[in-house]
């Protein structure tokens, strides 16, 4: 693995440069979610940059194969670019990051999904195996790129899935590089894998992956060449005495293949949609609408107990769309607590039977004494494929719970665990939420002004209607930033009203 701007062994500072990279760097460390385009995939943006480790014997050269474990299914490639550090890195600053990265290659970030619920995170086993870390084939010289214009790109049996560039990174490189050095020393050697874009997604036995990392703005547009792997059948089976065997289930599927339709799961997707009174294109119609927009609609059709108040976003530039799964809590009271408390009770029941694309109401009568759910939940609701979560009472736990990523409203925060003010009584009944009343089966809706409910036979005109009047206030706005007076545009007379017509019909 030669380095594209050196000759090997050689190097015009006192950084060793590798003529191969080590077949045991010190440490391979890798970031969950950094591209933009992979972490909408996944719904949700990280606040942070998070990251795990891999073990140094996992890496591999270019030309190798890789094994998937026979009684596996889910084995899937991640186009990455790696970082080489070539001289130690320890509490440095952003400005000076860079010059701590003495190369850049192309990384394979494989993973077996089939093992992730056994690792609980950590992603040792579903990440670590032998041969789950191809690097290479070429090293580039830090020193000769602009870490901002640096791009990966995958093909799968010749064909292009993945491509993007470090313009799209939600965590500049330095950045992570910087963010790193605060809590442990990086050493010439170690590698970073620094995440992948959307595009990631299963291969099978007799699949050939390729990666390639480039700088295509920079002089002579230096290139990695690309690392090539080929996926093989593996014949023995995991030992089941010695640990946790495979598990899998649709929302690893639909995780691992990258969307559910990929995964092949396209048709149960829309049987439970034509369930509910959620379609498809409604939840998008509705995804695009604001929420003040839907409440000043509702008024003129005389709802106005339809929001649910004091609650706010954990995620305020997140949107929630979704049907209405509630629950109840009742007031604290110790022996009520202790029969109902305890055990697999209500709230866990909601959390495990929640389903894609519906919201968890918990009604705690505003009370933000104590947490009503915390980051075990979020992360069980986020599996579930749940649309979010609202509740009148507080959150536990509340940046772990931010950091899953699922959208959750909330009356506040609170660090007392659930038993101190509520008991879980009841689930899949009309509750009250911050003033209003939620029926299972209601569409929820929120956005950083808040929540509001609508009732699903009227969804559909109320949508159309009040994206119709965005576009009417939009056209109003154009008017007024151009100088035109509020009298008589805002609201429209009879002149104003026949302009905005022959606008419209224009377009």
């Amino acid at each position: 693995m030669t380095t594209h701007t050196t000759t090997a062994g050689t190097s015009t500072d006192d950084r060793p440069v590798p003529g191969v990279l080590p077949v045991r760097p010190g440490k391979i460390i890798a970031v969950h979610l950094s591209y933009a385009s992979r972490a909408d995939q996944r719904g949700r943006r990280p606040v942070d940059p998070s990251y795990f480790l891999k073990p140094s014997s996992s890496v591999a050269t270019s030309g190798g194969v890789v094994e998937r474990p026979a009684g596996t299914e889910l084995l899937a490639f991640e186009g990455e670019i790696a970082l080489v550090i070539g001289s130690s890195a320890h509490r440095v600053g952003i400005d000076e990051a860079w010059q701590h990265v003495g190369w850049v290659t192309a990384a394979n970030d494989l993973g077996l999904y089939d093992l992730r619920a056994g690792d609980k995170g950590s992603n040792l086993r579903s990440k670590g195996r032998d041969g789950f870390t191809p690097i290479g084939p070429a090293l580039l010289d830090a020193r000769t790129l602009d870490p901002a214009a640096l791009r990966v790109r995958a093909w799968v049996n010749g064909v292009l899935a993945q491509e993007d560039t470090t313009d799209g990174l939600l965590f500049p490189l330095a950045r992570i590089v910087a963010d790193l050095s605060q809590h442990l020393t990086l050493e010439p050697g170690d590698v970073v894998l620094t995440g992948t874009p959307a595009g990631s997604s299963v291969v099978v036995p007799g699949d050939v992956v390729e990666i390639e990392v480039d700088a295509p703005g920079a002089p002579e547009a230096p290139s990695t060449g690309r690392l090539v792997t080929r996926v093989v059948q593996g014949d023995v089976e995991l030992d089941g005495a010695l640990g946790s065997l495979p598990v899998v289930d649709d929302t690893q599927r639909a995780e691992a293949w990258g969307s559910r339709s990929a995964a092949g799961l396209e048709a149960e997707a829309d049987a439970e949609e034509a369930t509910g009174a959620l379609s498809p294109a409604l939840r998008d119609k509705l995804s695009r609408t604001p929420v003040a927009a839907l409440s000043a609609q509702l008024r003129r059709l005389g709802l106005n107990n339809v929001t649910i108040d004091g609650v706010r976003p954990l995620h305020p530039g997140s949107k929630l769309v979704g049907t209405a799964r509630t629950l109840r809590f009742v007031p604290g009271r110790e022996d009520l607590f202790e029969s109902h408390g305890g055990g697999y009770n209500a709230q866990k029941r909601v959390f495990d039977a929640v389903g894609p694309g519906e919201v968890i109401v918990i009604e705690a009568r505003g009370e933000t004494g104590s947490g009503t759910l915390g980051d075990i939940l979020a992360l069980r609701a986020h599996a579930r494929g749940a649309a979010g979560i609202v509740t009148d009472g507080g959150v536990r736990d509340a940046d772990a719970v931010t950091a899953v990523g699922i959208p959750v409203y909330t009356a506040g925060a609170h660090p007392a665990v659930l038993g101190r003010k509520h008991v879980p009584w009841e689930a899949d009944v009309a509750v009250a939420c911050g003033g209003t009343t939620v029926q299972p089966g209601d569409i929820l809706v929120g956005d950083a002004d808040g929540v509001i409910v609508v009732p699903p036979q009227l969804a559909e005109a109320v949508a159309s209607a009040a994206l119709a009047q965005e576009e009417e206030d939009a056209w109003i706005a154009g008017q007024v930033a151009a100088g035109s007076p509020i009298k008589g545009l805002f609201p429209m007379n009879a002149e104003w009203r026949a302009r905005f017509d022959a606008w419209r019909a224009a377009r």
